[in-house]
């Protein structure tokens, strides 16, 4: 029943992920995504456990879960940028053409006769030969030729857009099809008062500083259920919980921060980091979820887009890899259990990942042989917490870091693919490493798209294309088990 929580839990804030793009309720995106869990369970609750689920039911049941939960962020998705190009003229994804002769034409024509005769004198011939425009409820696309480079054209199309309407439009520049890109003008209702109000309370620091008080609680106490200590009414034991919690939220502040300061040096609304505290569980205290920010305007370009994925992710890493040396430097080494955890810190198998297996053999040396294991210091729990949180967050697939990352480095339509194989290539690998089973079923609850930059079309610089390939690889090296050469050599 721990389990089934804490996979509640866990499952809810993913789905949330998804409320941005579909009008589909939040609960019944959860509690379709929770039927198999919620399935097994009462299936060993009716069998007492003497009798367990047939695998050929197991897989129907993850099938048309998962395909029902795929209809129903479809059947309510909502109309974007993203797929303005896939729709005929004058429809809006999900919607129908209006019939009703009440309907105002403004509705489907954003721009006037006048303001189309600006809207024209825009572009001119040699950066982007505009050859016809189109209105869709939710936009103007604008088709054409482009003459000079795509940063070129954005940046002197916006201008002249700007000058024009100020900002009562979003100038989106993205992927067509035929490798043609094309414009589209986006209604900006930032431009409203109201919005720009609401603008204002992005920043809340007291809601900030609340959770971040409460995080330290939670942490503490799980810092306390690591080492084997209990709260009670002996509050004198509280303080040794204090490395675990400090060292974990330091992570996830430093990772957060990442986030926050790319997102404001691009110029990207966003509001504060918030912790989301969490009672820690007796199998699994963490005591936490993570630290986040929520994205409020759209992302200026592919290079913003890349930017704060990455800075998120070496950041993670920098504070996460020395925690991990530390802690283990810090911990002992027992015998092997037989049936060893991911999550099982009084004897961790440090063969579950390559990575872990060469910082543990550097730090513990010779005391680290095979049939052995590792008892961690709260620090390295911390450590090792975070290294998998970032390794998670890699992963190519939608608004996760990875997924914003190969968006940015080969295009949203080719980043989607990847995301698609990636998440099938892992549910694979779960078959034969049964721990990854769960960061398999969660990332197919994740949407595989994210919304497109602003300025989609001008890719990014070589020098950028190189450090997302090298943290990428680091991906493989957290999640892929140390391979038999390579124990061998480590003596492992």
């Amino acid at each position: 029943m721990i389990w089934l929580l804490l996979l509640g839990l866990i499952t809810y804030f993913i789905v949330q992920r998804v409320t941005g793009i579909t009008r589909t309720p939040i609960w019944a995106l959860w509690f379709v995504a929770m039927l198999p869990a919620f399935s097994l369970v009462g299936w060993t609750l009716a069998f007492r456990g003497q009798r367990p689920m047939p695998p050929e039911l197991v897989i129907l049941m993850f099938v048309l879960c998962l395909s029902l939960y795929l209809y129903l962020i479809q059947r309510g998705r909502i109309s974007s940028t993203s797929a303005i190009d896939a729709v005929p003229q004058g429809q809006t994804p999900g919607t129908e053409t209006p019939t009703d002769p009440q309907v105002e034409p403004s509705v489907l024509r954003p721009i006037n006769k006048a303001e189309e005769s600006s809207l024209q004198t825009c572009f001119p011939w040699s950066v982007y030969y505009l050859q016809n425009l189109e209105y869709r409820p939710q936009a103007v696309i604008c088709r054409g030729q482009l003459r000079t480079t795509p940063e070129v054209a954005y940046q002197t199309i916006r201008e002249n857009v700007e000058g024009k309407f100020g900002d009562r439009f979003y100038v989106v520049f993205q992927e067509g099809v035929n490798d043609k890109p094309f414009f589209a003008l986006v209604p900006n209702p930032q431009a409203s008062g109201e919005d720009k109000q609401t603008r204002k309370s992005l920043t809340r620091p007291g809601i900030a500083i609340a959770l971040a008080v409460m995080t330290l609680f939670t942490t503490t106490l799980a810092g306390l259920q690591i080492i084997g200590k209990e709260l009670d009414t002996d509050l004198s034991v509280l303080p040794q919980g204090l490395p675990y919690a400090i060292a974990l939220m330091t992570f996830f502040s430093v990772r957060a921060a990442g986030h926050y300061f790319t997102a404001r040096r691009h110029q990207i609304a966003t509001t504060l980091p918030y912790f989301i505290p969490v009672i820690p569980l007796p199998l699994l205290p963490v005591g936490t979820v993570g630290a986040f920010i929520q994205i409020r305007s759209p992302i200026p370009s592919r290079k913003a887009l890349f930017d704060f994925g990455v800075v998120g992710a070496i950041a993670g890493l920098v504070i996460a890899l020395p925690l991990l040396l530390w802690g283990l430097d810090h911990s002992t080494v027992v015998n092997l259990p037989q049936r060893p955890g991911l999550f099982d810190f009084q004897a961790l198998n440090p063969r579950f990942s390559l990575l872990l297996a060469v910082c543990s053999k550097l730090t513990l040396g010779s005391e680290l042989i095979a049939q052995k294991a590792i008892r961690l210091h709260p620090v390295a729990v911390a450590g090792w917490i975070g290294l998998m949180f970032t390794a998670f967050n890699l992963m190519p697939v939608g608004q996760l870091d990875g997924g914003r990352m190969v968006h940015a480095m080969f295009g949203q339509r080719t980043g989607a693919a990847i995301g698609q194989v990636s998440r099938l290539l892992l549910l694979a690998l779960a078959f034969a490493q049964q721990h990854l089973l769960v960061w398999a079923i969660l990332l197919l609850l994740l949407p595989a798209t994210d919304e497109p930059a602003l300025n989609d079309v001008t890719e990014l610089d070589n020098a950028r294309d190189v450090v997302g390939l090298i943290i990428l690889a680091l991906l493989l090296m957290v999640i892929l088990p140390a391979p038999k050469v390579v124990l061998a050599w480590l003596n492992l």
